[in-house]
């Protein structure tokens, strides 16, 4: 009898080809076999690994979130850059006057770079992100990455619910651009934007 061959990143590989089946085709696309054939694995690797495909899709969640797709990071660093004139004087409650269009401003050059080299990044996003409606499995992490983009926005806020607010419309504008393939209007974001921080 053969020993089986040890492949430690062999999971990963697994989880990496079920992300580009999900980015080229959808998640319909998705079966353990289909994985299987993607990743150059047998059948019975993608089953010992995952037993079903809700274990699978909370994985690639997971690795879509918080790994290097990941544009979070991203964001943290820009905003972070910017925290002495901006967060800092936002969140201790004595921002100046411009202090959240200035935050507004930052926001949507981000949405900006983030809409304009990422549109496959952004369907699979939420895509999967979306899935969580129809897969309690999947809401534990998606409702993660909701508070993880509250708290690095909310680093640069008076309130909680002003970074949450900011967040619902940031998934508001992502969506309408995914669904209607307009154009980016950044004044029209940034307008928006201004609006929730308190100035317009």
């Amino acid at each position: 009898m053969m020993a089986r061959r040890y492949d430690p990143e062999r999971r990963e590989r697994i989880i990496d080809a079920a992300i580009r089946i999900v980015e080229m085709k959808g998640i319909g696309a998705l079966s353990h076999r289909t994985v299987a054939a993607e990743a150059g694995v047998p059948l019975g690797s993608t089953t010992y690994h995952f037993a079903g495909l809700d274990d699978l899709l909370v994985a690639s969640l997971q690795q879509v979130c918080s790994g290097p797709r990941s544009g979070m990071k991203d964001w943290e660093g820009a905003l972070s850059a910017v925290a002495p004139s901006v967060g800092h004087g936002v969140r201790e409650g004595t921002a100046e006057p411009g202090k959240g269009r200035a935050l507004a401003d930052v926001l949507t050059g981000l949405l900006e770079e983030y809409a304009r080299g990422a549109s496959g990044r952004i369907r699979l996003e939420y895509e999967l992100y979306l899935a969580a409606l129809r897969r309690p499995a999947l809401q534990p992490v998606a409702a993660a990455w909701l508070d993880e983009m509250v708290e690095v926005i909310g680093r640069h806020t008076a309130e909680v619910a002003t970074a949450r607010a900011l967040v619902a419309l940031i998934d508001g504008l992502l969506l309408q651009l995914l669904l209607t393939d307009r154009p980016f209007d950044r004044e029209a974001v940034r307008s928006a934007l201004a609006r929730v921080t308190g100035e317009t």
